[in-house]
């Protein structure tokens, strides 16, 4: 009796003690609270670009999904639905070896004058989602007004900036008149081939010449540092953002936790000297996580993926801090940024980790993909370089 009472009172403290301790643990959300956007329960997804406006556009490459067949570039109308944009006529192959659409893109991005851009690769995919080689007249940069919904420009690139086996895959607008000598601004574009020469390309609007620099450069391609997937090239550069005043490139390779940067300048000079120049001008800013995507808000702040810790994390470049900004479980694989004057950040997880390319022979996504958004810090919206 004398035993059971003892027990029973070693058990009441030790309940006792275990409740009012503060156990350790991690709750999964921290910072800034997700709003789901739009559910994508047909196509598979890559990039989100939101107008002024307030309307809103993915794109979905064939080489990632050879299922997405039925248009590379869409307009979201609803909270689940898409319609081909501009028209389902204008998305349908073959475009890889035509100077005028359909698309066989890769991005899609307003410009800070509220223009959709829409970046082709040229480069059209067999059933197996194998990228075959692009032709003259393939690769292209293609503006539309979005106030008629209609091309205003198409800019070919050459094969000697736009190679055979190029993927031209994101791109970032600076539409100062200051920049280039026609005045029409330029823009800087990653070149994130699995095959060829990865680096950077930049195209002057006014002219529409195009020209390139850090080709292969180590910065922009280093193997062997970290291969999330098992593709032999993922360190090519696919995440890049401006910084706020368009002086400087900040980009990562995929398969990098490194973050870099160059001075815009180096990057717009084409003299003699001007790829030796930009070879040198090249800088680590430190690490920041593995990351897909980046984006900068009018602050200044640059936001980048984080998909080892599920976030999304800061890099301030005044002072070289890392920081998150939002965590939370449903962030896996951040695949783009898209900032909007509503001073939200758009993001798409499209669970590309969860791809044949990343599990050989297996395909464990599972609909639908989501474009989540967060408000931004301290009145942040989105840069108006112009």
């Amino acid at each position: 009796m004398l035993l059971n009472v003892l027990q029973s009172i070693v058990c009441l403290n030790l309940i006792s003690f275990t409740t009012s301790q503060q156990i350790a643990s991690d709750p999964g959300r921290s910072g800034a609270s997700l709003e789901i956007v739009h559910l994508y329960n047909d196509f598979y997804p890559q990039v989100i670009a939101v107008s002024s406006t307030g309307r809103k556009f993915s794109n979905y490459a064939r080489s990632l999904d050879p299922n997405n067949t039925a248009y590379t570039v869409a307009e979201l109308v609803s909270n689940t639905t898409e319609r081909a944009y501009t028209s389902a006529e204008i998305n349908s192959p073959p475009g890889a070896r035509s100077i005028t659409p359909p698309f066989l893109q890769q991005s899609v991005v307003i410009d800070p004058k509220d223009r959709l851009g829409i970046l082709d690769t040229g480069r059209a995919a067999t059933p197996e989602g194998v990228n075959v080689p692009s032709t003259p007249g393939g690769p292209k940069l293609i503006g539309i007004d979005l106030r008629n919904d209609t091309i205003f420009q198409t800019i070919l690139f050459p094969p000697t900036v736009a190679y055979s086996d190029s993927y031209l895959n994101d791109i970032r607008f600076d539409l100062r008149p200051s920049v280039t000598a026609s005045g029409q601004g330029i823009g800087y574009i990653t070149d994130s081939s699995q095959e060829g020469r990865n680096g950077l390309v930049m195209v002057d609007f006014g002219t529409g010449e195009s020209w390139r620099h850090l080709d292969n450069h180590t910065r922009v391609y280093r193997p062997g540092q970290i291969n999330p997937s098992r593709l032999p090239r993922t360190s090519a550069p696919m995440a890049f953002a401006l910084s706020v005043d368009g002086d400087t490139l900040f980009w990562t390779a995929v398969g990098s936790r490194t973050l870099y940067s160059i001075p815009t300048e180096r990057l717009r000079d084409r003299s003699l000297s001007s790829e030796v120049q930009a070879q040198a001008s090249v800088v680590s800013r430190g690490e920041k996580g593995i990351s897909d995507g980046l984006e900068t808000d009018s602050n200044g702040l640059i936001y980048l993926g984080n998909f080892e810790n599920n976030a999304i994390n800061v890099f301030n470049p005044a002072n070289g801090t890392v920081s998150v900004f939002a965590r939370d479980a449903r962030i896996a694989w951040t695949d783009a940024f898209a900032i909007a004057k509503d001073g939200y950040i758009y993001f798409t997880e499209n669970q590309l980790w969860r791809t044949k390319a990343y599990y050989p022979g297996t395909d464990r996504r599972v609909k639908p993909y989501v474009l989540f958004r967060a408000k931004l810090p301290g009145n942040g919206t989105k840069v108006n370089l112009q």
